[in-house]
C-alpha cells in the first residue's frame, strides 16, 4: 500500500500531513504528488471529496520551501471561482504549512481591500484569489503577474458556468511563459479542453472515478412533488427523518432567503449564506453551523463545493439542480469521512429532464422515496377512519331488504304531513312590525345566501378552505 513517504514529500511535510492525521493517500494524491514535484503540467479530472486540495497544495509546499518573496509578486497563484472554496485551500495551507516559511494572502471579494494590498506589498509565496478581486487589484497597479512561477486553476467547469473563462485567459497571458500550470475540473467540456490545450505544456492526465457514483456512505432519494407542496413536505421530513445537521440547497437566491425565514417561524435553529451576504457574514454563518449554534443552513450554491464541515447527516435539494455537477457537488457535503448520510431531491413538475441528465452523469437511477424509506411509524389507515361494519352475508341481506322498503315507504308519508302542515305556517303573522325609517335615509338590502348552502355550525370556519390542508403523505 503507498504511503505519502512513498511520494517523495520532505520529511517536514510528512511531519504535518501526520498530524492531521492521515498516513494513505487517495488515487489522486498518490498520482498527481510526484508529477508536480517533477515539475510537469497537469490535469485532474476529480469530483469533490476526492482529496484533490491535498493533491496540488502538498507538493506546492515543498516546490517553494526554496526561494524568495518579492513585494507585489507571488511567486504563485491558485484561481477559485468561490470565496469559500479559496478560504477552503487557505486552510490548507495553513495545515500542511506549518513547519515551512512560506507566506500566504487570501484575494477575494467581500472584505476590505487594505489589509490584501499590504500583503502583496510584503511579497507572498502563494496567492490565493478569485478571479474577479484579482482583476480589480491587477487593474489598479496593485498587483504583477511576471513572477509567478506555478499556476493552479482548480474547479474549472465552475469557472464556466460562472462566465471567468475570460478573465482567466486574460490572466494567463499576463504570467511568464515559462511556469507550471495545474487545472482541475469534475468535467471536460470543449471550452474547458481548448483552455488545457492553449495554456498547458504536454500535461499528464489523471482521472479518477465520480464520488457520486462510488460514495456508498450516501444513501439518496427523490421526491416527486408539486412546487406549492415543497415547504410541507420539507418541515416534515425534517421533524421525522432522525436530522442531526442539514444543508439545504436552492437554486435562487430569493428562494434561500424566503425559505430561511418560513423555517425560523416554524421553531428551526436556521441559518443562510448566498451571494448577497458579505464575506464577513458567510463566515460568521457558516461559523455558527459548525458550532452547532444552528444545525440548519439554507444555501445557494455557493456553498456546494470545497465545503468541508463534518458531521452533516443530511442534504436537501429543495430545487433539482439545473447543472448535474452541482447534484454531485450539493450532495457530497454529507457522507464524508466514512460517515452515513442522507440526500434528498425535490422533483417538481417541470424537473423530469433535470433528473434524468443527473441520472445520466451518475450512470444509475435514484430511488423513489417511500413507505419504506421513513424512519418513524406512520399512522394505519384504520386508525385514522371509523371501523366499518363488517360486510353482510347472502341470507342477512335478503331478510334486510324489506326493512330497506319500509323505511322508504316511512319517508313518502312523513314528506306527505310535512306538505299538509306548510300552510300553517302561512297564517302566522309576518315580521312587518319595523320602525318606519326617516326620510332621505336608504333602505338596507338584507344578506343573500345562497340556497344551496349547508348550514354551518357555530364556530366553524366558514371562508374558503387552503388546499394544502387536504394534502397527506403517502
Amino acid at each position: 500500500m503507498t504511503t505519502f513517504a512513498d511520494l517523495g514529500l520532505s520529511p517536514e511535510l510528512l511531519q504535518a500531513v501526520e498530524t492531521a492525521g492521515y498516513t494513505v493517500p487517495t488515487p489522486i494524491q498518490a498520482e498527481a504528488i510526484p508529477a508536480v514535484l517533477m515539475m510537469k503540467d497537469l490535469i485532474g479530472i476529480a469530483q469533490t471529496g476526492t482529496g484533490k486540495t491535498a493533491s496540488f497544495v502538498l507538493p506546492m509546499i515543498d516546490v517553494l520551501a526554496s526561494g524568495r518573496r518579492r513585494a507585489l509578486m507571488p511567486r504563485s497563484l491558485i484561481l477559485e471561482p468561490t470565496r469559500e472554496l479559496a478560504a477552503q485551500v487557505a486552510e490548507n495551507f495553513e495545515k500542511y504549512g506549518k513547519n515551512h516559511d512560506l507566506k500566504m494572502a487570501l484575494l477575494i471579494g467581500g472584505v476590505q481591500m487594505g489589509d490584501q494590498v499590504k500583503a502583496l506589498n510584503e511579497g507572498v509565496d502563494v496567492l490565493i484569489a478569485t478571479p474577479g478581486r484579482l482583476m480589480d487589484l491587477f487593474e489598479r497597479g496593485k498587483i504583477l503577474l511576471n513572477g509567478c512561477e506555478l499556476l493552479v486553476i482548480d474547479e474549472a467547469d465552475r469557472m464556466l458556468d460562472m462566465g471567468f473563462i475570460p478573465d482567466i485567459e486574460f490572466i494567463c497571458e499576463k504570467l511568464p511563459e515559462q511556469r507550471q500550470t495545474m487545472l482541475f475540473s469534475a468535467t471536460m467540456p470543449p471550452p474547458i479542453a481548448n483552455l488545457a490545450k492553449k495554456f498547458l505544456n504536454d500535461p499528464k492526465r489523471i482521472e479518477v472515478s465520480r464520488a457520486a457514483s462510488t460514495n456508498e456512505n450516501i444513501t439518496a432519494f427523490k421526491i416527486p412533488v408539486k412546487s406549492r407542496e415543497k415547504q410541507d413536505t420539507l418541515r416534515w421530513l425534517l421533524r421525522n427523518d432522525l436530522v442531526e445537521t442539514a444543508i439545504i440547497f436552492s437554486n435562487r437566491k430569493t428562494t434561500v432567503r424566503e425559505l430561511n425565514k418560513a423555517l425560523q417561524r416554524d421553531g428551526f435553529a436556521s441559518g443562510e449564506i448566498h451571494g448577497d451576504i458579505d464575506q464577513a457574514s458567510r463566515n460568521a454563518e457558516l461559523q455558527r453551523f459548525k458550532d452547532g449554534a444552528i444545525n440548519i443552513l439554507v444555501a445557494s450554491d455557493v456553498a456546494a463545493r470545497g465545503l468541508d464541515i463534518k458531521g452533516v447527516s443530511h442534504v436537501f435539494n429543495y430545487d433539482t439542480p439545473w447543472h448535474p455537477d452541482d447534484y454531485v457537488h450539493r450532495i457530497g457535503r454529507t457522507g464524508r469521512a466514512g460517515n452515513k448520510g442522507r440526500a434528498f431531491t425535490f422533483v417538481a413538475e417541470g424537473d423530469q429532464e433535470a433528473i434524468e441528465n443527473v441520472e445520466k452523469l451518475t450512470g444509475s437511477a435514484i430511488a423513489v422515496f417511500g413507505k419504506k424509506d421513513v424512519r418513524v411509524d406512520l399512522p394505519k389507515p384504520a386508525e385514522k377512519r371509523v371501523k366499518a361494519e363488517p360486510a353482510p352475508d347472502a341470507e342477512t341481506e335478503v331478510a334486510e331488504k324489506p326493512k330497506r322498503s319500509r323505511a322508504r315507504k316511512s319517508d313518502t308519508v312523513d314528506t306527505a304531513e310535512r306538505e299538509e302542515k306548510k300552510p300553517e305556517r302561512e297564517d302566522k303573522p309576518k315580521r312587518e312590525a319595523r320602525e318606519p325609517r326617516q326620510s332621505g335615509q336608504e333602505e338596507r338590502k338584507p344578506r343573500r345566501r345562497n340556497q344551496d348552502d349547508e348550514p354551518v355550525a357555530a364556530g366553524e370556519w366558514n371562508g374558503p378552505k387552503p388546499e394544502f390542508l387536504a394534502v397527506g403523505f403517502n
